[in-house]
């Protein structure tokens, strides 16, 4: 695969994090941390390689940081920061993203706590909630079967 081809797959898989929710930026962002060769990346480079402003990065960065997804690393005689996308960015990601399953599950509670039990609304939204509890009983224990099966040999 040649590089246009290497950089037409990032674009079009930030495109399907953009679909998927991600901010433009941040999406683009982070498509340049999977495609790069290289070990570190600024955001000089970020900014080249999108043909954008560092200012416009500078965000998308912020946000990566937040939810886990990149590290900034030092740089010994660099005056630029570098980062990466962790090791362990994906299981990082799905344990923060544990607050969308919380919020799911008070959403459930506050329907359930405001319609009766005889009422269609209230069965499903106790299925919702038995759902949401199920999924937060297993995620634990899910993400020790990743850590176990892909640990650093």
């Amino acid at each position: 695969m040649g590089d246009q081809e290497r950089w037409q797959a990032a674009e079009r898989l930030a495109l399907v994090l953009t679909e998927a929710g991600l901010q433009r930026m941040s999406a683009r962002t982070l498509a340049v941390f999977l495609f790069t060769d290289a070990e570190t990346v600024t955001m000089g480079d970020i900014a080249d390689r999108l043909g954008v402003s560092a200012g416009s990065v500078s965000g998308a960065l912020k946000a990566l940081l937040s939810t886990g997804l990149i590290e900034r690393l030092p740089a010994p005689g660099s005056r630029r920061e570098h980062y990466r996308l962790r090791e362990d960015a994906w299981p990082t990601l799905f344990s923060t993203q544990n607050t969308v399953v919380h919020v799911m599950l008070q959403a459930a509670e506050t329907g359930i706590a405001t319609t009766a039990a005889g009422d269609p609304a209230h069965a499903r939204l106790a299925r919702m909630r038995d759902f949401y509890e199920f999924l937060l009983g297993e995620l634990p224990g899910l993400l020790r079967r990743w850590e176990q099966e892909h640990a650093p040999r």
